[in-house]
């Protein structure tokens, strides 16, 4: 029985201790070092830069240069051009003078029926026209006194510049063949109808250039506010001491 209680005894001691040892590893495996996490994922990279796409500058119509003059619109409506709120006879005197600039410059082929419209329009008209180059004389010496030669060349030189300006010229020949091949019928008691008329349609040729220039002069100052550079601040010149 002692033999027994021995064995029995060592046995629990042998577990005791096997038991102890199995507490410990399992505390240690408690206290040992826990997994690193998984480090976070990078940020997103950044969104490509925007691109801005610079339209072209605008550029005046017709091949016209920058900064030309527009002549203004009046209260009345009427653009203020050598047209503007002029008697029957310089009606009949400018259409004259524009079926001259056409016949000078109008020189294309297609154009061909200008020049010969015209020497037979000077030929039909003589009386008419003679009458209302008198009568314009007239209005510029009740004007100017004695002196009106001279304001009145400088206004027809006017009045031949704005006919012949390049940029409108090609569109100004095609409505003046339309004239010349008007006034081929036209009869001496129709002469101030038909220049009053016709003078309104050649005027359309350049009342759409205009309107056409301002619009590219809203567009460029339009383009000027977006895209070109602010310009650098003027710099002021301080004198050094003694100087």
């Amino acid at each position: 029985m002692e033999r027994i209680a021995v064995k029995m005894a060592t046995q629990l001691r042998r577990k005791i201790v096997m038991g102890g040892v199995t507490l410990t590893l399992g505390a240690l495996a408690a206290c040992g070092p826990k997994s690193t996490p998984a480090p976070p994922p990078p940020p997103p990279p950044p969104p490509p830069p925007v691109v801005v796409v610079i339209p072209p500058r605008p550029i005046p119509p017709m091949g016209a240069a920058a900064g030309l003059y527009v002549p203004l619109v009046g209260e009345d409506g009427v653009r203020q051009t050598v047209n503007a709120r002029i008697s029957t006879a310089q009606t009949v005197w400018n259409l004259r003078s524009a079926y001259n600039v056409a016949a000078l410059n109008c020189l294309k082929p297609e154009h061909a029926e200008i020049l010969g419209g015209y020497k037979a329009f000077l030929k039909s008209q003589k009386k008419g026209l003679a009458k209302a180059n008198t009568a314009v004389d007239a209005e510029f010496k009740k004007k100017y006194g004695t002196g009106y030669v001279r304001p009145r060349e400088a206004y027809m030189t006017q009045v031949y510049n704005y006919y012949a300006y390049p940029p409108t010229l090609q569109n100004f020949c095609d409505a003046a063949l339309v004239m010349a091949r008007e006034s081929i019928n036209v009869k001496a008691a129709e002469l101030n109808t038909f220049s009053g008329r016709n003078l309104v349609m050649l005027d359309s040729v350049f009342e759409n250039f205009y309107r056409s220039y301002e619009q590219y002069a809203r567009d460029l100052a339009l383009w000027k506010s977006k895209y070109e550079p602010a310009p650098a601040p003027a710099t002021t010149a301080v004198a050094a001491p003694g100087k």
